[in-house]
């Protein structure tokens, strides 16, 4: 298939998207067993890059909620829908970063929701919207996703407690890192299958509406294994750099808590795979720590976390969307087409630029700064 250069650089940005979430999350991914002593932080960062490609050969049905069940791909127009989802994958990668300076818990999925649903708006109007789909299979299940993940790592720790009760302790907390072994693999490959689906959903998106496949078509495979080859390589280098970052003293929980938050978080994320949700694994794993700690004692929780992670949600959809449309908008400005695919990356560049500079400033003038 020939693509448009635009198309082209669509391909270029879901790949940079979809390394963007892999590098952020990799942190996330291998904290829990490399804390418990379950894997070192280089095999666990291995396999977790590796099963992340395997994930996302396993479902298509995220990627058709992003593709058709959020936006109506006829609406676009067939000359301008790249330059509208490339502005939407850009907003989504500038709002990415800046949360990342900002150190919250933020979704990666919601930032590309918002940042599409935004260059959308701005270039056909709000009736290019899907709000059926968007309500129940986005706003409602990003609000549910953390609360389910909290029960389910509630009831996994108190069954868990409840098996090793009679068990030595020593038996018993190597029993769990052994069962980390699993669990640790299904978040992972939970974590492929629903994660990389959000940017083969992008780029599909961009393809129907441009005419190059048919309106309902699954990925083709090259935007499967472009997506799964991004998402692994993000986690294989964010690994890497959490781990040389010392991630594994950022955690503080037992192995019977971090096998129960593995199994809960990767249970939940791969049901929500399997029906099509485009699910946030920062937030499902978060929040299946969350009740893990509480199941041992609600001290023990991480309620600070909880907190930052509805922060994140109220806020990453309408910044993205906010900034997806303000980059549209300069798109359709200089006349679309590569030259205003090319004003939304240098106008992304140099708003981040600015970000970093003005945080640098404030940090320098922080008590006890060097």
């Amino acid at each position: 298939m020939s693509l448009e250069p635009v198309l082209l650089l669509v391909a270029a940005a879901t790949f940079l998207f979809s390394f963007v979430n892999g590098f952020r999350d990799a942190g996330v991914l291998i904290a829990t067993p490399v804390s418990t002593g379950a894997f070192s932080p280089g095999a666990a960062t291995a396999v977790a890059g590796l099963l992340g490609l395997a994930g996302a050969f396993l479902s298509v049905e995220v990627a058709g909620t992003v593709a058709s069940r959020l936006i109506d791909p006829s609406s676009l127009g067939g000359d301008s829908a790249a330059n509208v989802v490339f502005a939407g994958l850009i907003g989504a990668i500038a709002w990415t970063a800046v949360v990342s300076l900002l150190d919250l818990p933020s979704s990666s999925s919601h930032a590309l929701i918002g940042g599409l649903v935004g260059a959308s708006v701005a270039a056909v109007g709000a009736g290019s919207i899907e709000v059926a789909g968007l309500v129940g299979l986005v706003l409602i299940p990003a609000l549910v996703l953390p609360v389910a993940a909290l029960a389910f790592g509630l009831a996994s720790i108190g069954l868990a407690y409840r098996l090793a009760g009679r068990l030595r302790p020593g038996t018993a907390a190597r029993g769990f890192r052994a069962g980390q072994v699993l669990s640790g693999g299904l978040l992972w490959i939970a974590h492929g299958t629903n994660d990389s689906q959000k940017a083969m959903g992008a780029i599909t998106l961009a393809l129907i509406a441009s005419g190059e496949v048919a309106d309902g078509a699954a990925p083709p495979f090259w935007v499967i294994l472009l997506a799964g080859l991004a998402i692994a390589t993000g986690t294989l280098v964010g690994g890497r750099a959490a781990a040389s970052g010392g991630q594994r003293s950022t955690m503080n929980i037992d192995s019977a808590q971090g096998f129960s938050a593995q199994t809960a978080g990767g249970t939940v994320l791969m049901a929500g795979s399997l029906f099509g949700f485009p699910l946030s694994t920062v937030h499902a794993l978060n929040g299946a720590v969350v009740g893990a700690g509480a199941g041992r004692r609600l001290s023990a929780a991480r309620w600070g976390l909880a907190g930052s992670i509805l922060v994140a949600w109220i806020v990453t959809l309408p910044a993205a969307a906010l900034i997806g449309a303000l980059l549209f908008g300069a798109d359709r400005l200089v006349g679309g087409g590569v030259v205003g695919a090319g004003i939304v990356v240098a106008l992304a560049i140099v708003g981040l630029v600015v970000f970093v500079a003005i945080r640098r400033a404030r940090a320098l003038r922080e008590p006890g700064a060097a």
